[in-house]
């Protein structure tokens, strides 16, 4: 889709047509919860003309202070028959309402006149506002002027009105500096009002240029790709909001230097609209799988997991793998790096003595030093035999494929061992590993249900009423759709089947979805509110199985060094040790649950 930009108006809102109210105080000292206000003065402007002045002095019902009338020139006097502050706030609110207030040092007058509004018990109209000085610092250097106070810029763009610490005056001082700026982003593309508020001279000028690519977006949830002149992706982000997204990218807010190359690079934005948040967190994962964007961290790390295989041999040992094969081995992961998977392996060999050797097992003379150790039973040696050898690899197979509490008894002690010895810092490290270990086999043991079902359909409450329905096949998102408010969702399900996309049975070799994909539907389908629909297979987690140990170590690692979650997702709610089933049927012979409308 090639956007083109017709005209600046349907950017935002033109300068030309933004009605400013330019304020400036006088107030007897500098905080707002202790001080009062001397005088209003403020000049109503739009399209470059003079609409309208307010100007009052207020009684500020305490004494001026002798340096403050020195400065401005108001007395007690002046001010003993001036109107209070109740009287004359309301009047400049109905003088200013529907604008945009514009102050030099915004924060101190805007300031004062809020802590006013809240004395008098007036709310506070929530005027979007415009600093003169946070302007004048990005667009006027000190070539120019050696500061920016107001009486310096008001000589820079040759203003008539010399500020003198009188409201009315200072107002009109900065209404020239005020048209002053506003001539100088025109000539670096500002032309709206939303443009100008955002304006930073961090943002570079092909940003700028570039703004108009957000202008055909949906303002819809889903997933959006810049591409650039030869329709190569650059880029795949999602949000909730496709235009408002990315119109970030040309603006301040978007600071990573890496996406200002990318938007220098980009000629256009495609957007995906999707039905549903998870959808468009999906599609954002497989796009980024496809096209490999170059601005994208993720299509750079995503293949980088790894895999710790329990091998198919006479005496099996354990190795890193990159891919999980139809061998007969036992596999735990993914890990998101070789380290954590190193740590997972150092972990196995804490509390079970398997074999470290490597490559084929030949007889030896003598055994290694983990045999001096305990820490192997030396079957290269003949020393243990393959009966007692096998006794050995079930209790690792089970802390990967069954119940881990073995497994985690066998830490406690090792880690008692440790303490006795008063060897602190190892037992930190060993159980540092053992986390990383439980975290993998929880993984398998979650995600492997999920992707021998051949079809899970689930539904949750959507946010504008209706529902979120959803079919997963072998572990990938094969179809969604919502349905309306107030409508039975039951054919809005059969529908949505029908038309789903067919999975076939995976392979090691061949997966049927990325292993992150099948995280993200494992999360949504455990997350408050999903109810089942439909459930064709066996979705279980073994009784005691690696989960629930992951869950009674994390708090403990995480108090000690503020460890994250591995897999990001949210520990589910099952108490240790206790089988969970999110489905109460199997196979399609059953009547599915029913979601009410």
């Amino acid at each position: 889709m090639q956007a083109i930009q017709s005209t600046f108006d349907d950017l935002g809102t033109p300068l030309a047509g933004v009605t400013f109210v330019v304020v400036d105080l006088e107030t007897t000292g500098g905080t707002p919860a202790q001080c009062g206000i001397t005088e209003i003065g403020a000049v109503k402007v739009r399209g470059g003309e003079v609409l309208g002045e307010f100007q009052t002095l207020v009684d500020p019902a305490e004494p001026i202070p002798a340096f403050i009338s020195v400065l401005t020139g108001i007395t007690d006097a002046m001010v003993r028959d001036a109107p209070r502050i109740d009287s004359a706030l309301p009047a400049f609110l109905e003088f200013a309402a529907g604008s945009v207030l514009v102050a030099h040092n915004a924060g101190f007058d805007i300031g004062f006149l809020k802590a006013a509004a809240a004395r008098v018990g007036a709310p506070w109209p929530g005027f979007p506002v415009l600093d003169t000085l946070q302007l004048a610092r990005q667009l006027v250097v000190r070539d120019e002027t050696p500061n920016h106070r107001l009486s310096s810029l008001a000589q820079v763009f040759g203003s008539p009105t010399t500020p003198d610490h009188r409201a009315l005056h200072d107002a009109r001082a900065t209404v020239d500096v005020l048209h002053g700026l506003i001539a100088r982003v025109g000539g670096l593309g500002v032309h709206t009002l939303e443009e100008l508020s955002s304006y930073s001279s961090r943002v570079t000028p092909s940003q700028r240029r570039k703004r108009f690519l957000a202008d055909p977006l949906p303002s819809a949830p889903g997933v959006y790709l810049f591409k650039d002149g030869n329709d190569r992706v650059l880029y795949v982000g999602t949000s909730r909001d496709i235009r408002t997204r990315v119109r970030t990218y040309f603006t301040a807010s978007e600071q990573r230097s890496r996406m200002a190359e990318m938007v220098r690079l980009a000629q256009v934005v495609h957007p995906v609209v999707c039905q549903t948040p998870l959808e468009a967190q999906v599609r954002e994962l497989r796009l980024i799988d496809e096209h490999k964007p170059r601005f994208n961290r993720r299509s750079k790390d995503g293949r980088k997991a790894m895999w710790v295989k329990l091998t198919q041999e006479r005496f099996p040992r354990l190795s890193i793998v990159k891919q999980v094969r139809d061998d007969g081995a036992h596999y735990i992961g993914p890990f998101r790096s070789r380290a954590t998977a190193q740590s997972a392996v150092d972990a196995v060999h804490e509390v079970v003595p398997l074999r470290q050797c490597t490559g084929r097992l030949a007889r030896r003379g003598s055994a290694c030093a983990l045999a001096d150790m305990g820490r192997c039973g030396a079957p290269c040696t003949g020393a243990q035999s393959e009966g007692d050898y096998a006794l050995v690899v079930a209790e690792c197979r089970e802390i990967f494929t069954g119940n881990a509490r073995p497994g985690a008894e066998l830490l406690r002690s090792r880690l008692e061992e440790l303490a006795s010895q008063e060897r602190f810092e190892d037992a930190a490290r060993v159980r540092d590993r053992f986390l990383q270990l439980v975290r993998g086999a929880a993984r398998a043991q979650r995600l492997t249900p999920l992707t021998r079902s051949p079809e899970i359909v689930a539904a949750r409450r959507s946010d504008l009423g209706g529902w979120e329905l959803v079919t997963i096949r072998h572990g990938r998102l094969a179809g969604t759709v919502v349905s309306p408010r107030g409508a039975d969702p039951m054919p809005y399900v059969e529908s949505m089947r029908l038309t789903a996309e067919v999975v076939a049975s995976p392979t090691p070799e061949r997966p049927s979805a990325l292993t992150e994909e099948t995280e993200i539907l494992l999360r949504w389908l455990e997350s408050p509110g999903v109810r089942i629909v439909e459930l064709d297979g066996l979705w279980t987690c073994p009784v005691g199985g690696a989960g629930s140990v992951r869950r009674e170590l994390e708090p403990a690692v995480a108090s000690a060094h503020e460890v994250a979650g591995f897999d990001d997702d949210v520990p589910h709610p099952a108490r240790p040790g206790r089988p969970r089933r999110a489905g109460a049927a199997t196979g399609r012979g059953g009547a599915p649950a029913r979601v009410s409308s």
